[in-house]
């Protein structure tokens, strides 16, 4: 298994990510991308919007796609009125459960502490840890071993569970050794937690002022359904597409950028025909899977898994999330990618009528003790007209929901890669590489005159203003060509181009590729195409 620790080592060595205000101590679930980070992830967010959106062919029916369809995009606002939360459930539903530590005063998310049962004696507990995965077993270890007294050289009395569970898992949490604590039950019992955050509107600052930065950034889409309709002529099927940060506030945040309070999303709403819901629901699932293995991450690594229906959100007529295998995660386990859920007409339905009661009928409006709608819609009519049919229906939805954040870390888990490759004389050495999909490097050629002298600094920097026009390239002069090399390859550079004395003779460079090594002789004039035909 690939190491977390030193992932995480090389994205702050080399400038990919940092924590958020390091230098007065940081803050817990933030994280600010450096100069090559913000690269990345400016490339998966362009990939994604191409594929899925400005590169899309309106006129020709896609793969497995039910009918031909539009696409088109947007961009809301942060704050919203607060009745759109009221009105799409997430002022009610959206929580999650917390336990606090009567010893420690620590807060947990209760669905994501760990830890194991360990047993001395007759004595059995189950300690729990905020280690990473690599560290769990040692740590619940170390633990135990601090709480029953044991010296090291009696170790063998101790037995460790080699099952890794999560707080919610256990039946209570009596026997529980708490992260921060030294002794048992001193969890609470777990209450809900509402994730969004507040925030205030104008100078007042009083309770009708109240406002929340937005969770998702689907609300937005919805609240603007007839805006695009009416603006843009499309017609159904049709999906809007937006790019944007969203805001939860996560009890524990954790596992690196996996986790976080601020993140930024890459959604979809599919509008469609009633009777074609679960056509558009198979075909976008296909897709969405499809568009990751295309940017190398491994089939092996990846799943698609369709929700149980105990699982599903109030609003959700069926849900599938695809899931990576992050190294942070025990063995068989995955972690959320994207999920790709056929929402129904709720969220219309909603904003037209008023929040719906998912505990009884979904599709009955909730209502107060006056007995009118205890969360009123908008009152607008959002449904749709088929011009040519005259048909008027509430259209349906299917929403892939994916996360820039945890695909920028699951691109970057799967390219890491230590191998071996040789060195300027020829010996094998260790290398750390990044072996990112070109369309997804940060930086797409690095440029190294083979010596500093001969004039080939000055042809070297000639290349490198004509590739610095048409993609992200590297200028490097300094040190051997083979420690060169080494450094681009560890941040992920898929082609170096080195001129050398040949250069001056023939007018040829040689470029090197950083998966097969393979090194090839281009005319100085051919360069920029070729290089943009490589990475295309």
């Amino acid at each position: 298994m690939k190491s977390m620790e030193k992932i995480v080592s090389l994205c702050k060595r080399r400038g990919f990510l940092f924590q958020s205000s390091e230098i007065y101590g940081g803050v817990q679930g933030f994280w600010d991308y450096g100069p090559l980070g913000v690269e990345l992830k400016r490339n998966l967010k362009d990939a994604w919007w191409h594929d899925m959106i400005s590169g899309h062919n309106e006129l020709v029916q896609c793969d497995g796609a039910p009918s031909t369809h539009e696409m088109v995009g947007l961009d809301s606002t942060i704050i919203m009125h607060p009745q759109v939360w009221k009105c799409s459930g997430h002022y009610d539903l959206f929580h999650d459960h917390m336990v606090d530590c009567r010893e420690s005063k620590k807060r947990y998310r209760f669905d994501q502490v760990r830890g194991r049962w360990c047993e001395h004696r007759d004595k059995k507990i189950f300690v729990s840890t905020l280690a990473e995965m690599e560290q769990e077993e040692a740590e619940v270890r170390r633990r135990a071993m601090k709480f029953f007294k044991l010296r090291p050289k009696n170790a063998d009395e101790l037995t460790v569970g080699s099952e890794s569970l999560t707080l919610d898992k256990l039946d209570s949490t009596t026997d529980v050794l708490a992260p921060e604590s030294k002794t048992l039950d001193t969890l609470t019992e777990p209450r809900e937690f509402n994730l969004m955050f507040k925030t205030t509107l104008g100078a007042l600052g009083g309770e009708n002022d109240t406002t929340f930065l937005r969770p998702e950034t689907a609300q937005g889409i919805f609240v603007n359904f007839k805006n695009v309709v009416d603006s843009s002529r499309v017609k159904i099927p049709f999906g809007i597409a937006q790019v944007g940060k969203s805001f939860r506030n996560e009890i524990t945040p954790r596992n690196f950028t996996f986790r976080s309070r601020e993140f930024e999303q890459m959604e979809i709403e599919f509008f469609c025909h009633p009777d074609e819901s679960q056509k558009w629901y198979t075909y976008w699932r296909d897709r969405r899977l499809a568009w990751y293995k295309e940017l190398g991450l491994s089939d092996e690594l990846l799943i698609m898994r369709e929700h149980h229906k105990e699982e599903l959100a109030h609003y959700s007529v069926g849900t599938a999330d695809i899931e990576y295998a992050f190294p942070f995660l025990p063995e068989g386990e995955y972690g959320e990618l994207e999920g790709i859920a056929h929402r129904g007409d709720f969220d219309l339905r909603s904003h037209m009528e008023g929040k719906l009661d998912p505990s009884t009928d979904p599709m009955t409006v909730q209502l107060g003790e006056n007995g009118k709608p205890k969360y009123k819609g908008s009152g607008r009519d959002l449904s749709y007209r088929d011009l040519e049919t005259n048909e008027k229906f509430i259209p349906h939805v299917v929403e892939p929901s994916a996360g820039a954040d945890r695909g920028a870390l699951a691109f970057l888990c799967e390219a890491y890669t230590e191998d071996e490759a040789p060195d300027e004389k020829g010996n094998l050495q260790t290398r750390t590489v990044l072996k990112l999909h070109p369309r997804l490097a940060p930086i797409k050629a690095a440029i190294f005159p083979l010596v500093k002298k001969e004039g080939m600094p000055e042809i070297a920097k000639e290349l490198y203003g004509e590739l610095k026009q048409q993609m992200p390239a590297f200028y490097d002069e300094k040190g051997a060509v083979g420690k060169r090399y080494r450094r681009q390859d560890e941040v992920g550079t898929p082609y170096c181009i080195t001129i050398d004395g040949d250069t001056l003779t023939d007018k040829t460079v040689t470029i090197r590729d950083r998966d097969t090594l393979e090194q090839t002789r281009v005319k100085i004039d051919d360069v920029v195409a070729e290089i943009q035909q490589r990475i295309s």
